[in-house]
């Protein structure tokens, strides 16, 4: 089966197809608004006349180009392409920022490929087993998940604590915004038919990110982008990364990809989470936390390597079980009725081939990231290399255009740039933009998990510690929300100490 696999992939024409969808995900993917998803669907009209291996083998890498061709944008621009680069902005963009874009771009293009590969495989492995232990996630553990999240405030706004607490709140309680999913009603809608189905995290994070950068250099009278990128000029080219940056951050490397797999399986679950949640456990482990959000290596590494590891992850309940494990896979799902495939147990019964040919044609794209992504970032780079007046407006621009592509909606742009103006003060009085938008994104599943658990057991609140899972996620998210804040007053006593001793 697998060499069947390697033959399906290696024909010419599926091959090519492989370089051009690969070569698409990356270009979508680095344009804000743009998501995976909208990268998969606008891809899947042009797969009606293809086999059905040849269709979704395209499609899937897509996805990954798509998921690793958000940072390019977060790096250059602090504009993540997709939701699920929202953390390698932290480290990504401060590396920009002292001249060594090409080093973070290369850091993320290896990332994304090694949690892609290591995904694909684990997901040919174990899938029939991992999709059983994902069916055991019920609202209790998604709530629990969510908290696990949402923990990442601890270590992105160690330095101001309270402030980013208050922006994460204030997060929370814009994803409130809308129709109750639950009971239908009204909440903080004002009469506002445009508030009906609440306020979307993309225009969100494009006007807090991308924009308020944007009157940030502007009221720097920051003319040029070379002044942006460490007083280097010229265009941008990723570095490749040699086999010794992976030894030396090999456990990041693997344990990112772990998480970004674990939680792409859980059906809903997405890169975004996964990347959030491996980027909190890398402060959580690193030696030397403080560097996090200053441009540290390992923040690019966790974030990349978990959000391409959940690309596999989503895969395994998809093809074994029919049930999409996230927005892409759902697309997935329908390019496969297209075909007349049915996923689930039978079609690994009856044409075992495909498992094996999808897993083939993940790993070859994950591969072909390494030309392909730097190719890509060199010619986004260009943007970089113009004068700032020019730049600033190609990013709103590009705002503009990913806002309203959103639902066709000019709602979404005047979100766009409300936001902008939040961000931009955020960034002035040292509240924590970032925390905001966790809470944003992280705000509905913790709420619907929570409530829909409440409805379950009557309002017993017990019955979330006595989950085995959940519980065990509940004591994870405790010890991550925890040891920033530990280490920190750890620190601060040894600096008192030193100062007495002096």
């Amino acid at each position: 089966m697998v060499l069947q696999g390697f033959l399906n992939v290696l024909q010419p024409m599926t091959l090519l197809l492989v370089i051009l969808g690969t070569a698409w995900g990356l270009t979508a993917g680095a344009l804000p608004g743009l998501s995976a998803s909208m990268a998969v669907i606008l891809m899947l009209p042009f797969t009606y006349g293809m086999e059905a291996i040849q269709s979704v083998v395209v499609l899937v890498s897509v996805y990954v180009g798509a998921m690793c061709g958000g940072s390019i944008s977060a790096i250059l621009l602090k504009t993540p392409g997709t939701p699920s680069s929202v953390a390698t902005t932290f480290d990504g963009y401060p590396m920009a920022m002292r001249g060594e874009a090409p080093k973070a771009l290369g850091l993320s293009i290896t990332a994304s490929s090694f949690g892609g590969i290591f995904s694909g495989l684990i997901m040919v492995v174990c899938a029939p087993i991992l999709a059983t232990w994902a069916m055991k996630f019920q609202s209790a553990e998604f709530f629990a998940l969510s908290l696990l999240g949402l923990s990442c405030i601890a270590s992105i706004g160690n330095e101001q604590p309270i402030k980013a607490l208050l922006s994460a709140c204030l997060g929370l309680l814009i994803s409130t915004v809308g129709l109750d999913a639950i009971s239908g009603a009204e909440r903080f809608t004002f009469g506002q038919q445009f508030l009906m189905n609440g306020i979307d995290y993309i225009p969100v994070m494009i006007g807090a990110y991308a924009v308020a950068e944007v009157y940030r250099n502007v009221m720097k009278n920051k003319m040029t982008a070379s002044e942006q990128e460490g007083g280097k000029g010229g265009k941008v080219k990723a570095e490749i990364i040699g086999i010794s940056n992976i030894i030396k951050h090999w456990k990041t490397y693997l344990k990112s990809s772990v998480i970004g797999t674990i939680v792409g399986i859980i059906p809903a679950a997405g890169g975004s989470i996964a990347a959030l949640i491996s980027y909190s456990e890398a402060v959580r482990s690193s030696k030397h936390p403080e560097r996090f959000g200053k441009g540290a290596e390992g923040g690019i590494i966790a974030s990349e390597a978990a959000n391409n590891g959940a690309v596999g992850g989503s895969l395994v309940p998809t093809l074994v079980l029919g049930i999409p494990g996230g927005n892409v896979a759902a697309i997935l799902l329908a390019a496969f009725t297209m075909h007349g495939l049915i996923p689930g147990p039978m079609l690994l019964r009856n044409q075992p081939d495909m498992l094996y040919s999808i897993l083939i044609g993940m790993v070859l794209a994950s591969l072909l990231l390494f030309v392909l992504g730097i190719f890509v970032a060199k010619q986004f780079s260009r943007l970089v290399t113009l004068p700032y007046p020019f730049l600033a407006t190609i990013i709103v621009t590009l705002g503009v255009v990913g806002s309203y592509s959103l639902k066709n909606s000019m709602t979404d742009v005047f979100v766009m740039f409300a936001f902008s103006f939040v961000g931009y003060f955020f960034d002035k009085y040292h509240y924590s933009t970032s925390a905001m938008i966790l809470g944003i994104i992280l705000g509905k599943i913790a709420e619907n998990g929570l409530r829909k658990q409440l409805i379950v057991s009557g309002g017993d609140f017990t019955t979330f510690l006595t989950r085995p899972l959940c519980l065990v996620i509940f004591i994870v998210s405790i010890i991550s929300f925890i040891t920033p804040y530990y280490r920190a007053h750890k620190e601060k006593k040894r600096q008192e100490m030193n100062a007495q001793q002096k």
